[in-house]
């Protein structure tokens, strides 16, 4: 079972799937029950790569290897370092939740709902421990599928455009993103005279700088255009505002997280030269900094709850590409942190507004004021989620933000002045957001009686509060799973940089190094960062 632990952890929901498939369409109850009893047991399930995960050993861990389509070089082959540890967590944690929120909230076609979301979860997990090309595309597509009829069937009034339009830019880039996966498959076969999909196997190819700009650039249209990045963000506010409340949370805490991720383990080291290349770096920090402030400026302007929290989302997710490529330990790590900590801040926001929408089936915000009176725990529980996504210090969206801007402020002080400036708009939207809705006199008579939390509601919160104040209040663990897959990724793409941090250090001691003090020193230049957001 432990030489499988991954696999296990990555089909758990697809078995449950299979099962709810022989339950009968009218047992809605056990329907709902057994889908969540599949999903917490998906949770369960990932909690020991958590404990048997080596925070020393360097590389993938875990690994299971299988030939899968010999012909044309395609492998089963998973594992995880600690950047795909965090976000499996994630994934698992988010998702139950996720399922557990839907439980009042879906009352047609219950069998098909609960099925899309596990077969989603199996997806999601899959693209975070591939680690081959040809396993990653598959279940990178088998994402968009649920997704697609989560919010054409369950969702708003514009439910059909904003499936289509979710679809149609996500596949559009998945196509883009495939050539460039295929310039790489037969440039290996043109070098080596075999044919694979492995990711340690692609990294071995030799590409002139004019090449590898034009992989860059495949990939970078399939993963901005799932962040969101700016100007591609178009289709995430109709997504949002159209999707059932679990949809809007799974989007925005995992699946705008698979580009992030596809630029750190993919976009980096497989084409180093031209992720370093100065134009694109420049390009891709200004397209950061412009969807940083100007999804905050949006955010301010919105009259509907949950097209604001979307906006944010552009934003915050601003911040995690400005510290993928400043290049440095601490904007990688801290952009890791972060996509963690929006998935948990944001999240929260949407089950909040989820909540809210239950009771009275309007996400206006001018028909809120003093909900605060009527609702106390909900006022609380708001407050918490307001201010972890505003970055407030002893919770968790400060300590991503504030290494985010330590990174970025050592590639470029411009980048990091600018960066500041959405986190002050940050601030401001989510402030005023509450101030409108939780405090002040009740202006509407229809929110005088509107109940509390109820207990299910409360439950679904408290692991995420739990969570945001602890990454706040003691971030180490966090950093020291990150700590080799990140020296790892920086020594690819940056070899000088910790040459360069070691004779630094050299210099002020006026005596050469031995090989065991450069090597001491090489793993304090990347840990500085964790001390640092203690």
């Amino acid at each position: 079972m432990d030489q499988h632990l991954l696999s296990i952890v990555v089909f758990t929901p697809l078995a449950g799937f299979v099962i709810l498939l022989l339950i009968p369409g009218s047992q809605k109850g056990l329907i709902k029950l057994w889908a969540n009893l599949t999903a917490f047991a998906g949770f369960l399930v990932s909690l020991p790569l958590v404990t048997r995960f080596d925070r020393q050993a360097g590389g993938f861990q875990m690994v299971e290897r299988a030939d899968w389509i010999p012909t044309l070089g395609a492998k089963y082959l998973i594992g995880i370092d600690g950047i795909s540890l965090l976000l499996v967590m994630l994934t698992t944690v988010i998702g139950f939740l996720a399922i557990l929120s839907s439980w009042n909230a879906i009352e047609d076609r219950v069998k098909e709902y609960y099925a899309m979301f596990l077969i989603m979860q199996t997806a999601m997990i899959g693209v975070f421990v591939s680690l081959d090309f040809f396993l990653f595309y598959v279940f990178w597509e088998l994402v968009l599928v649920p997704m697609y009829f989560i919010i054409g069937v369950w969702g708003g009034p514009r439910k059909l455009y904003a499936a289509i339009k979710f679809f149609l830019y996500t596949l559009a880039g998945s196509v883009l993103m495939l050539l460039g996966i295929l310039t790489l498959y037969f440039r290996y076969h043109t070098q080596f005279g075999t044919y694979t999909f492995e990711i340690a196997d692609l990294m071995k190819i030799d590409m002139p700088l004019g090449m590898q700009q034009w992989v860059f650039w495949a990939f970078f249209l399939g993963f901005a255009i799932k962040v969101p990045m700016f100007p591609f963000h178009t289709w995430l506010p109709d997504a949002h505002v159209e999707a059932p409340t679990a949809g809007s949370v799974i989007l925005a805490s995992v699946l705008l997280k698979m580009g992030t991720y596809g630029f750190i383990r993919f976009s980096l080291p497989l084409v180093p030269k031209a992720s370093v290349d100065i134009k694109i770096v420049q390009i891709l920090a200004v397209l950061s900094i412009i969807g940083i402030i100007y999804g905050a400026l949006v955010s301010l302007m919105q009259q509907d709850w949950k097209k604001l929290v979307a906006y944010s989302s552009v934003s915050h997710l601003g911040f995690c590409t400005l510290g993928i490529f400043a290049l440095n330990p601490n904007g990688i790590a801290g952009s890791v942190i972060q996509q963690i900590n929006h998935g948990i801040s944001t999240g929260m926001l949407f089950l909040i507004i989820g909540v809210v929408y239950e009771r009275r089936h309007t996400r206006e915000i001018a028909e809120y004021g003093g909900l605060a009176h009527v609702m106390p725990k909900y006022a609380v529980v708001f407050a918490i989620a307001m201010l972890s996504s505003a970055g407030l210090p002893l919770l968790n969206g400060f300590v991503g933000e504030f290494t985010i801007l330590q990174g970025a402020f050592e590639r470029s002080w411009v980048w990091a002045a600018f960066a500041v400036m959405g986190v002050i708009l940050g601030a401001a939207y989510l402030l005023w957001l509450y101030q409108r809705t939780m405090l002040g006199q009740i202006t509407n008579a229809r929110n005088l009686h509107l109940p509390d939390l109820t207990p299910r509601e409360f439950a679904v919160f408290v692991p995420l509060i739990i969570w945001a104040i602890w990454i706040g209040v003691y971030p180490k663990p966090y950093f020291e799973i990150l700590e080799k897959p990140v020296q790892q990724l920086v020594e690819r793409i940056r070899p000088d940089y910790y040459q360069g941090a070691v004779k630094a250090q050299a210099g002020v001691r006026g005596r050469p190094l031995s090989s065991s003090q450069a090597d001491g020193d090489r793993a304090r230049a990347i840990t500085v960062h964790a001390g640092a957001a203690q």
